[in-house]
């Protein structure tokens, strides 16, 4: 019972890629038309050769914009100082003592 199914999808399958195929070939071979066929397609496609007028672009209107208005800002609070803090010293960190970075030689 399940190969009947598999070979029936299977058959489907074929038969939906024989169509799409088919369908592009026929719209390939109408996109490919010689060029006496377009020509007589497109007549419209040749386009003659106008003058472009040359012009000038009108100056800008003046904009005066309405004056900002004020607004009342209270002054702004002066932050406390910063308390001075006492760090303990940095600790050195062990470094591997068999390794030393290569000095840079010395460029002409």
């Amino acid at each position: 019972m399940a190969s009947k199914i598999a070979i029936s999808l299977v058959l489907a399958a074929l038969l939906a890629c024989a169509a799409v195929s088919g369908a592009s070939a026929r719209r390939l071979e109408e996109d490919t038309a010689s060029p006496e066929e377009e020509e007589e397609r497109h007549p419209a496609a040749v386009f003659p050769e106008l003058p472009v007028p040359e012009h000038e672009l009108p100056p800008l209107p003046k904009v005066e914009l309405p004056p900002f208005p004020e607004v009342y800002l209270p002054p702004k609070p002066e932050l406390p100082p910063f308390p001075e803090v006492d760090l303990p010293p940095k600790p050195e960190f062990p470094g591997i003592p068999e390794f030393h970075f290569p000095e840079p030689e010395a460029k002409p």
